[in-house]
């Protein structure tokens, strides 16, 4: 049995698998910084429910794993790695994965060798800059995938900047215009921050994936990539 733990800038997720690579639990948490707190509920809930007295290996990934690796004395692999494996495993034939974390975003070009793009220090264009939206919106951010998915039109939004988006949207509730449309607004500015963020001079890459979830991105806002 095997047990893999992705510790993110804002949530964590797990994943157990049997020995033959088949899923017997996954989770996906925010940890509102309560990291260590978090991890002990979550590897509790396996012990208890799925290993069962069971032998099972644990592994530690993502942006905020390494520290918990290192002071656990447990194997850390890096998720830049991590996701160049499970794409040529699980999704063969991948060119490109976009993964849009909490707070970082990144594309990987997986054909002829491997380049990897990852935003700076802003969060702009990330699941913090969904987050901070959807307050804004006075909405969970989960909502918004719904509110979205029934829009009649879109604005053009700045997700380079939470503070330049927020200038964009306020003025748009104050006319009244439909949370449905400035929620797929939102997603529309994410996706076009990541192509022109990351995808210039790329080219035509060839078979598209998206990972990550901030929160998941509306089937409409996706197909733009």
């Amino acid at each position: 049995m095997k047990i893999g733990l992705d510790i993110g800038s804002t949530t964590i997720k797990c994943v157990v698998l049997n020995d033959n690579d088949e899923i017997l639990h996954k989770s996906y948490e925010r940890h509102y910084s309560q990291i260590t707190e978090k991890i002990r509920d979550i590897l509790q809930y396996v012990r208890d429910n799925v290993v069962k007295g069971k032998t099972a290996r644990l592994a530690i990934s993502g942006s905020a794993g390494m520290g918990v690796a290192e002071n656990c004395r447990l194997p850390f692999v890096q998720e830049v790695f991590a996701t160049r494996v499970a794409a040529n495993r699980l999704l063969p034939g991948s060119d490109v994965i976009i993964e849009l974390g909490g707070e970082d975003a990144k594309i990987l070009f997986l054909t002829g060798g491997m380049e990897v793009r990852m935003n700076g220090t802003c969060a702009g264009g990330t699941g913090a800059f969904i987050d901070q939206m959807a307050t804004l919106l006075n909405v969970a951010p989960d909502e918004m995938n719904e509110l979205a998915k029934s829009y009649e039109k879109t604005y053009t939004i700045a997700s380079r900047c939470g503070v330049f988006a927020k200038s964009d949207i306020q003025p748009l509730l104050n006319q009244g215009a439909r949370k449905n449309d400035i929620a797929a607004s939102i997603f529309y500015a994410v996706v076009n921050q990541t192509i022109v963020r990351f995808g210039t001079g790329a080219g035509d890459q060839g078979e598209y994936r998206i990972s990550g979830r901030p929160p998941d991105l509306p089937f409409r806002a996706a197909e733009k990539l």
